[in-house]
């Protein structure tokens, strides 16, 4: 390697060289990964989040990529064989706003935005494979998801039925619970209302044991984001126990992790929307107001524990299961119809919301369960813990573990019950009544019902020349797209005008990328196994639970498919995963509503993409939030400057004596860096921790005084060093400094620098003195001081010697490598 030190420019001049390395990687296919078989390196695939494209990278995207891009870059270094794929999460609801206020298809404004957004990647100088881009809007990429769907339609796995829903009127949608905010349209404000609508529906509770215990694979995921997973699938260990309505055939099944409370059960909720309670408003009119109101409440959890709790009595009586007593059946605006039967025991006694019901309306408290003692009191509070049976006939006397047993085993034996295992996780409501998502692959047919479309059908394309006004989705009027001739009987049919949440297409994109130009299959199997799972994934918190956790689902129903060996590519579609935290602006998320956004294109405008990757990536550990600081872009600017710099001093004369110590400080210096930054990529990616590094290596440089050839060699070797592993961060940079040196390839593409462990030995070492235990001074000395000659050191040390006038040496001991304790007494 040779070095030539011929740096023209004073001022690296971010903008001509940025765009001149950007060209040349292009031209040189250096970020196209090979796939061919015999390729002996190892296989990696890192993939960032895919982006909405909304028209503009926000400094968010560019922490995210540029996270992401240093990852890649780093293992390219070390040899691998690199995927590093993107693409465009494209159909949702933004497009049909921005159509609705622009007047302009959403397809014409989602497109425009992708090639705007594309372009603005690429100015960054992020290494993907741009021959595996994907849109989600393009049939050649949802043809594969219908083609699932009437799969899992085949399989009974996808399904069709009447569901309650979060209903905006004006939007003519469905919202999800996280679109309502305080009981209205989060877009346009009006109050939402609970209707039941026909859904389609994919059984993910099918899976909800799997999806459970493959958490244990997951060893690389954030603690937190695995605890967010296992609460979501929420699987609990109870009963199911049948409470028969009095002077009716109808049954209230319910379920309770507590059938040791079952005897204190003194009334039964119902939610508003349960047929019994429906059927109890028909000639009540107050129940019918209250019915109303309880459907434009938030039907989040987070808000339902905290709301006031309401409810009225029905008129109606369930029968005790094991006591056959009447328990009467109220409405309550805390129990939920998307949650177990819509139905719940309420145990007062013993459970602090059923007590705080039961005072506000005056109904019966009935304690089962005391402590050990005998003495806990549930006149002013319940009592919520374990404990032992009382008032419970036949079962007084048992602790609650056995009694869970014994009155379940009661229950069963009477046909009124059984164990059970529930899960919180419900079944993926997959439609939506929008226009800008994949046509749902299904014909309805008078005569023969939902049919799926014939595989040779698809895709299903969407007309992308439609106009959404803000009502009912302009699918659902357009005839063109809507009749069909049924594909069993030929008779005169409509097409399915719901489209898919597009969550569907976020869920499989990342097998997607492997086989991306696929014409025959949606992943191909060899494919598969060559890259799958994913090495490492990168993306926001905020994705914790319903992406990752679909994604987790699609992969399982995709290996299940056939489409790849799970022995091979595993059941898990991500090996590890890094939840970046947000960009903040004096301590808030930036928004473009709270005018506190910061261009991208500006800061590359006025000091080029390198500056302000630095940055991102310095200023704070990935895992935590950035704040943003002028000062600290400004800061990057002039490190990259200051590196740029140590180049003229190559050009002067080596002169002098080489100088041995201050060479071996200085290669030490190289290789503890190193070190450090290899460190920082293997275990956390702590790049802030690593640019630091990089930063005191180029202050040693700066202040090394080149003598004799060692001297210029060890140099050498440090900005070689430098050069190198800056690369994954600042590559356009690193490429331009590793040209004046006379890299034989481009920087990018250089092997990562090994430790020379002989470098970082120390010849000598920085010893403590103490003198009764307190700390005197330090003291050079070589490593393997013996004790006389460390004390004689100490004493000629001015900063420990006047601690010894008119001392005597008692004792010393000398701790090697750290520290030489001296104990001393009034001579």
């Amino acid at each position: 390697m040779s070095h030539s030190g011929n740096c023209e420019h004073k001022h690296y001049d971010a903008q001509n060289i940025e765009i001149k390395w950007q060209k040349q990687w292009a031209e040189s296919g250096i970020d196209v990964p090979s796939n061919d078989a015999s390729d002996q390196r190892a296989n990696y695939y890192c993939l960032e989040m895919f982006p909405y494209p909304s028209g503009n990278l926000h400094m968010g995207h560019v922490r995210n990529y540029c996270l992401g891009d240093a990852v890649a870059r780093y293992k390219r270094m070390q040899g691998f064989n690199v995927l590093h794929p993107i693409g465009w999460d494209a159909f949702g609801l933004p497009a049909e706003n921005a159509a609705i206020k622009h007047k302009r298809p959403p397809a014409e404004w989602t497109y425009a935005n992708i090639d705007q957004m594309r372009g603005q990647l690429k100015r960054l100088g992020l290494s993907y494979d741009w021959s595996r881009e994907i849109a989600t809007c393009k049939p050649e990429y949802y043809r594969w998801e219908q083609w699932m769907f009437t799969k899992l339609m085949e399989k009974g796995l996808a399904y069709q039925k009447e569901a309650e829903v979060n209903w905006c009127d004006p939007c003519h949608t469905v919202l999800a619970n996280e679109q309502v905010e305080d009981g209205a349209c989060w877009r346009c404000d009006t109050p939402v209302v609970k209707k039941n609508l026909k859904q389609w529906f994919i059984k993910i509770t099918d899976y909800a044991e799997q999806l459970l215990d493959d958490l244990d694979q997951l060893s690389g995921w954030p603690e937190k984001v695995v605890g967010m997973q296992r609460n979501w699938i929420g699987k609990s260990s109870g009963a199911e126990v049948s409470f028969s309505v009095e002077n009716s055939d109808e049954v209230l099944d319910i379920f309770t992790t507590r059938p040791d409370t079952l005897m204190g059960v003194t009334y039964m909720a119902v939610a508003a929307a349960h047929p019994l309670a429906v059927k109890a408003a028909e000639n009540n009119t107050e129940l019918a107001v209250f019915l109303k109101e309880c459907s434009t409440i938030s039907t989040k959890e987070a808000d339902v524990a905290t709301m006031e709790k309401k409810g009225m009595a029905l008129g109606v009586n369930a029968i005790h299961p094991i006591t056959g007593e009447a328990v009467p059946v109220w409405v309550a605006n805390f129990v939920l119809m998307g949650y177990g039967t819509g139905a719940v025991m309420s145990v007062p006694a013993h459970d602090d919301r059923d007590y705080d019901f039961a005072k506000k309306y005056n109904l019966n408290i009935k304690q089962v369960i005391t402590n050990a003692a005998g003495d806990a009191d549930v006149s002013e509070a319940a009592y919520t813990d374990a404990g032992v049976l009382i008032n419970s006939g036949e079962f007084d006397g048992l602790k609650s573990g056995k009694a869970k047993k014994t009155i379940t085993h009661w229950l069963d034996s009477h046909d009124k019950g059984e164990e059970r295992i529930q899960y919180r996780l419900r079944d993926w409501l997959v439609s939506r009544q929008r226009y800008w998502g994949t046509p749902i692959p299904v014909i309805h047919c008078d005569d023969c019902g939902a049919v799926a479309v014939p595989e040779k059908d698809l895709p299903v394309v969407l007309p992308e020349n439609l106009q959404p006004t803000g009502g009912s989705s302009p699918l659902a009027e357009c005839e063109a797209f809507l009749n069909v001739d049924c594909p069993q009987c030929g008779k005169a049919a409509q097409r399915e005008a719901d489209t898919f949440d597009t969550f569907m297409e976020s869920s499989w994109y990342m097998n997607r990328y492997i086989s991306a130009r696929s014409e025959t299959a949606m992943v191909d199997a060899e494919d598969m196994q060559r890259w799958a799972p994913v090495d490492q994934y990168i993306g926001g918190v905020e994705h914790a639970v319903l992406h990752l956790l679909y994604a987790r689902f699609y992969h399982k129903l995709m290996r299940d498919m056939g489409l790849f060996d799970g022995e091979k590519v595993g059941s898990e579609p991500f090996k590890n995963l890094l939840t970046q935290g947000m960009v903040l602006m004096d301590g808030t998320k930036m928004s473009k509503s709270k005018g506190n956004t910061v261009d991208p294109s500006a800061i590359i405008e006025r000091y080029g993409c390198d500056t302000a990757r630095l940055f991102t990536l310095f200023a704070a550990p990935p895992e935590k939030d950035l704040e943003w600081e002028d000062s600290g872009v400004e800061g990057a600017h002039r490190f990259l400057n200051r590196v740029w710099r140590l180049f003229e001093k190559l050009n002067a004369d080596a002169v002098g004596e080489d100088g041995e110590k201050s060479v071996k400080d200085l290669r030490r210096t190289i290789h503890i860096t190193i070190e450090k930054v290899t460190r920082a990529f293997e275990h956390g990616f702590a790049f802030n921790v690593a640019i630091a590094a990089q930063m005191e290596l180029a202050n040693a440089l700066q202040s090394f005084d080149i003598q004799g050839e060692s001297g210029k060699a060890a140099f050498v070797e440090g900005l070689q060093a430098l050069v190198t592993m800056l690369s994954p961060f600042v590559p356009h940079f690193s490429c331009e400094c590793g040209e004046v040196l006379g890299f034989e390839k481009d920087a990018v593409m250089m092997s990562w620098p090994e430790v020379d462990a002989a470098a970082l030995v120390q010849d000598e070492i920085a010893l403590v003195v103490q003198i009764q235990g307190k700390k005197r001074g330090e003291i050079m000395v070589s490593k393997d001081v013996n004790q006389d000659d460390a004390l004689a050191l100490a004493k000629a040390d001015s900063a420990v010697a006047k601690w010894l006038e008119g001392m005597a040496i008692v004792k010393v001991i000398l701790v090697k490598g750290r520290l030489l304790n001296i104990v001393v007494r009034p001579a």
